[in-house]
């Protein structure tokens, strides 16, 4: 598995430096090169996959080379590579040849798909409450986006065949896992199959009360339906503790539409994924999961008990939590912020007490709150 990736020149990005830990956030304004570099993990990672899978889909027998970055990026995003552009894997000083990654290996031995990619457009992979095929897309839309549609209709397809209701389901997430959803995202509806529509669309559903189609849904809701779709591939509902071959798992904007609350209850299920052994890379705009993972490693410092990271977390003590309690306490952290300058600078001490402003401000997300504080603090000495 991928430990660590440098890369220089490639679109928004001059200069990286990543190694992964368990759990890696990227921050950052948009348009500074996060996705960039997560499709570039998942591209090197997951290379005959990808390839597989696009010529599977289509009706030619094989990519052409010259039209793959298109593929894969997405239209307008082929030309992020240039004569300049470098990647580096580990401590190597010998660039990877991109060229390579336009057609698949000639290795016989594929290790299988490893990176399961959730994409920030995730909202795109829902019509009208309807899962969509990754041929429902055109050739030129960005391969993350279809191959994560592709995955969430197979959950609908295989595994809730004949399954009206889809969440919360007692064999899916824990209760204690599941409760917070219910509570801070579904608002006490339940996620369900419309029982009056001959194709699988979904709806949410109190009681006996009508049906709520999916355009009447919260900005929150329609962003985490397909995550937990997602969610449901990665934790089967067997005593498999993951799906395999999987063993990275990239989230671009998990707080996408949800209010304070809810993010936590979704960083709980990302928390339970790395307690089972899985890699989490996380892409955010939120300070509120650099609070948490900062407060983590105020922990790990000060060798705080399980008790404070289930009161952090806000979960109840019993034997499922304190088990994922203590994976939060004994995983690495690691933070990066993507400036618009293209330097990726490494940020993961979270120091509060640092002189750099970049730490200090967890790569901006924490400074405006800062800001405005010192601006009330000077109208109030006035």
């Amino acid at each position: 598995m991928l430990k660590q990736l440098k890369a220089k020149k490639i679109g928004p990005i001059l200069d990286a430096d990543v190694t992964l830990g368990d759990l890696t956030i990227f921050v950052g304004p948009q348009a500074t090169g996060k996705s960039i570099f997560l499709q570039l993990i998942k591209l090197l990672i997951d290379r005959d996959a990808i390839h597989e899978t696009i010529q599977s889909s289509s009706m030619s027998r094989q990519t052409k080379k010259d039209e793959f970055f298109r593929q894969f990026f997405g239209e307008g995003m082929d030309s992020i590579w240039d004569e300049e552009s470098r990647l580096y894997l580990g401590r190597s000083s010998k660039p990877v040849d991109m060229n390579k990654y336009r057609k698949r290996s000639r290795s016989k031995n594929s290790d299988g798909e490893q990176v399961f990619y959730i994409p920030a457009q995730r909202v795109m992979c829902l019509k009208d409450g309807l899962t969509r095929t990754f041929t429902d897309y055109r050739t030129s839309d960005p391969f993350i986006i279809k191959d994560f549609s592709q995955k969430i209709h197979e959950i609908m397809r295989d595994e809730l065949d004949g399954i009206d209701d889809v969440f919360p389901r007692s064999n899916r997430l824990t209760s204690t896992l599941r409760q917070p959803l219910i509570d801070h995202i579904f608002g006490g509806y339940e996620l369900k199959k419309d029982e009056n529509s001959e194709l699988d669309r979904l709806v949410l559903q109190r009681s006996t009360e009508s049906v709520l189609p999916y355009l009447v849904w919260s900005a929150g809701q329609r962003e985490f339906v397909p995550l937990l779709l997602g969610l449901y591939w990665l934790l089967p509902p067997s005593r498999l503790p993951r799906r395999e071959p999987f063993r990275l798992v990239v989230l671009e904007e998990p707080e996408n539409g949800l209010h304070p609350n809810a993010i936590g209850a979704v960083l709980n299920l990302l928390f339970e994924i790395l307690a089972r052994d899985y890699k989490v890379i996380i892409a955010t705009h939120s300070p509120y999961i650099l609070d948490v993972v900062w407060a983590i490693k105020v922990a790990q410092e000060e060798k705080a008990s399980i008790d404070h990271i289930l009161r952090l977390l806000s979960l109840r003590k019993n034997a499922k939590t304190k088990s994922l309690a203590t994976s939060v306490l004994a995983a690495k952290y690691r933070t990066y912020f993507f400036q618009r300058s293209g330097i990726v600078q490494d940020i993961s001490s979270l120091d509060v007490d640092d002189d750099d402003k970049a730490i200090n401000g967890w790569g901006g997300l924490s400074s405006f709150s800062g800001d405005v504080g010192e601006v009330v603090a000077s109208m109030v000495r006035l």
